[in-house]
């Protein structure tokens, strides 16, 4: 794994590495003290010739999924360093936390696979704070979003789920996602507790579960150990958008609005290097598929079983894409998540 990554572990909600529900409000004024202090410290006796003459430190968080890909394709394959940009991937644990330290000054962006919803919580905290330039929509032929079950379980369909426990991936997105597709398919009764999507194979053979929403490579390693099977994928574009072929912009890569009104120049090259990234995915995806290891779990055979994410870049959208990714936010706003309608147009990078 390249040596442009760090661990990064936020004690949130109780639980090391789980992501909290909460709203973001109680807990980012402790944050950003916490990142003026230690930024503080950090320039304290660092010579003042060394910060005239470095340029701008871009750290990126992710969270170690598939779809963060093109992440680390650029940092391994140098595409960063060839535009003369200094990038650090900062591994976190959830969605939620990368937000967080994006609202906190402690990142400058989001990788692919960051929750959008995540993201958009953030901008409600602190309006302007954000700006998507790159999305990795998933439905059922680009497959992220699932349902699983044991894989002797008789449920043969989501709506057969009543009074069921459903683990979901934690953070507010997954949730009331998790919960929207078991309304929408007639589902009731159920139960739904967060659970780290590492966790979710074991617990549907421990029998603390009877079925998960969870995201690849979840599925496709429990189909591998034969211990559990896919109800179906592309559950949101179906029964969230209306459409299994519907492009739901679930994950984003992101740039903070202070880095790019600071830096035009350099925020031009890390998009240009970052699409690098995703071209080399789109063009060589079995050769870029050996770049999720040490950057995720995944590795040995899985490697070349968890499907790949499809991803568009902002110059890309089309005003059907624009729709369904605001009908996505929507249902966070009916749901009551989101504290006011948020529109999706003005968080995309223009370039």
């Amino acid at each position: 794994m390249s040596k442009q990554v760090s661990q990064h572990s936020t004690q949130v909600g109780g639980e090391v590495g789980v992501e909290d529900s909460k709203p973001v409000d109680r807990t980012r004024r402790r944050i950003i003290a916490a990142a003026a202090a230690g930024t503080a410290l950090a320039m304290t006796g660092a010579p003042a010739i060394v910060r005239a003459q470095s340029g701008p430190k871009i750290r990126i968080g992710f969270w170690p999924i598939a779809s963060g890909l093109p992440l680390y394709v650029a940092l391994e394959k140098g595409y960063f360093k060839e535009a003369g940009l200094d990038v650090e991937g900062l591994k976190f644990a959830g969605a939620q936390q990368v937000m967080e330290a994006i609202l906190s000054g402690r990142a400058e962006g989001s990788a692919n696979g960051t929750g959008s919803a995540n993201l958009a919580i953030g901008e409600l905290a602190q309006p302007g704070t954000f700006k998507i330039f790159a999305t990795n929509p998933s439905n059922v032929k680009h497959v992220l979003d699932e349902f699983i079950v044991a894989a002797d379980s008789p449920i043969k369909a989501i709506g057969e789920l009543k009074g069921k426990r459903i683990a979901s991936g934690p953070g507010i997105q997954n949730v009331t996602l998790a919960k929207a597709v078991l309304d929408k398919a007639g589902a009731t009764g159920y139960t739904v507790t967060e659970l780290p999507i590492g966790q979710h194979v074991a617990a549907i053979v421990a029998g603390q579960a009877d079925a998960c929403y969870t995201l690849e490579p979840t599925g496709t390693v429990g189909r591998m150990n034969g211990t559990t099977r896919v109800l179906e994928t592309g559950v949101i574009a179906k029964y969230v958008l209306g459409d299994p072929m519907a492009p739901w912009h679930g994950g984003s890569a992101s740039l903070s609005s202070a880095f790019i009104a600071k830096y035009p120049a350099e925020t031009k090259k890390y998009i240009a290097a970052y699409a690098k990234g995703i071209e080399f995915v789109r063009s060589k995806p079995a050769e870029a598929r050996q770049y999720m290891k040490g950057y995720t779990a995944i590795e040995g055979p899985l490697t070349a079983e968890v499907p790949l994410a499809a991803y568009m870049l902002y110059n890309e959208f089309t005003k059907s894409d624009i729709a369904y990714f605001q009908k996505f936010f929507d249902l966070f706003s009916d749901k009551g998540i989101f504290s006011s309608r948020l529109m999706v147009e003005p968080m995309l990078y223009k370039g």
